[in-house]
């Protein structure tokens, strides 16, 4: 999906910017500090989703959302929680207070991803690859390389093919949110597997390859439900 995000504040603009080029399905093309100024890249260019702050100098984000003759999906981000109900009656997509978790941003764009999805009809394909924060760079990880992901301290261990490993302080939770949900499964309170990579498993554990992984009870029924 192609979309812009609009927000007075720079430092604002820089968290959506952060949290989009984590999310496989999303194109952040453009950031504006002026509302006006997006106008002119909504008429020229196709775009199918707006991160908009509603406290703006100029014209509020509602305000400009309904001088819009045909808007794309919108997405408000604000700090003030009084305009979510007129946010929601304007069929916003979600309504995130700032400050706002990555796992929370995931899941308003997996809502705009659904409702673009059905309205293009068109099948809702898998990311061939991910971007993992390590210290300041975005490492690209291909879904296919991962065999298992492990909570180990304040770090994730992302086991790849090859027997090479990647730390990260992405937490395990939010890691799940960025992984396709028919290939990885969560097991146990510290790990996420493959379910390509799994050789075998009881009610106990799953062996990938010559690795061991534990079952945790919470999760043993999701395991057997997959299968």
């Amino acid at each position: 999906m192609i979309a812009i995000a609009i927000d007075d504040e720079p430092i604002a603009l820089d968290v959506v910017k952060s949290h989009a080029s984590k999310v496989p399905f999303i194109e952040l093309k453009a950031c504006f500090t002026n509302a006006f100024d997006a106008i002119s890249f909504l008429q020229q260019n196709k775009t199918d989703l707006i991160f908009l702050d509603i406290k703006m100098p100029d014209i509020n984000g509602i305000d400009f959302l309904n001088s819009l003759s045909n808007p794309p999906m919108v997405i408000f981000t604000t700090a003030y929680s009084e305009h979510a109900v007129k946010s929601f009656e304007l069929d916003a997509i979600d309504y995130l207070l700032k400050p706002f978790s990555l796992s929370r941003f995931l899941k308003a764009c997996n809502k705009a991803q659904e409702l673009y999805t059905l309205r293009n009809n068109t099948e809702i394909t898998d990311p061939a690859y991910i971007f993992i924060k390590d210290g300041y760079e975005q490492i690209k990880v291909l879904i296919n390389d991962i065999e298992y992901i492990e909570a180990s301290g304040n770090y994730t261990q992302i086991h790849l093919n090859e027997q090479k490993l990647l730390s990260t302080r992405v937490p395990l939770n939010e890691m799940l949110l960025l992984l396709p949900a028919k290939k990885f499964i969560r097991t146990h309170r510290a790990f996420i597997i493959s379910r390509d990579k799994i050789s075998k498993f009881d009610r106990a554990q799953v062996w990938i390859g010559s690795q061991t992984i534990p079952i945790g009870s919470t999760y043993a029924q999701c395991l057997l439900d997959f299968y």
